[in-house]
């Protein structure tokens, strides 16, 4: 994929997890400034996601650690767990705010 491509697919998936946020009623905050996405909790905590053009990857970074997701047969995927993007932000923001998060 060329960087254009790259882009617009970090764009798409960072939009959908804008929207989850929203629809799910929890109380994290969001702001994108450049290639990074700070989501914070009433805790302070925050993950961190950030998008890397020369690897053309997207990086998350949480209570959890550092996760690198690639992009493979139509989904961002972690190359160290194996888990899909949106799945792992959900899965980190519930561990960030202590309590389960209900979005599609």
């Amino acid at each position: 994929m060329n960087n254009t491509e790259f882009h617009q697919l970090v764009d798409n998936e960072l939009q959908l997890i804008e929207e989850a946020i929203d629809e799910s009623g929890a109380d994290i905050d969001y702001e994108t400034t450049g290639n990074v996405m700070t989501l914070e909790f009433d805790d302070r905590s925050q993950i961190i996601i950030n998008r890397q053009e020369p690897m053309q990857e997207i990086w998350l970074a949480s209570k959890s650690g550092g996760f690198h997701f690639q992009y493979k047969a139509g989904q961002w995927i972690c190359s160290k767990t194996g888990v899909e993007f949106a799945h792992m932000v959900k899965q980190e923001c519930e561990k960030h705010a202590g309590e389960s998060i209900d979005w599609a």
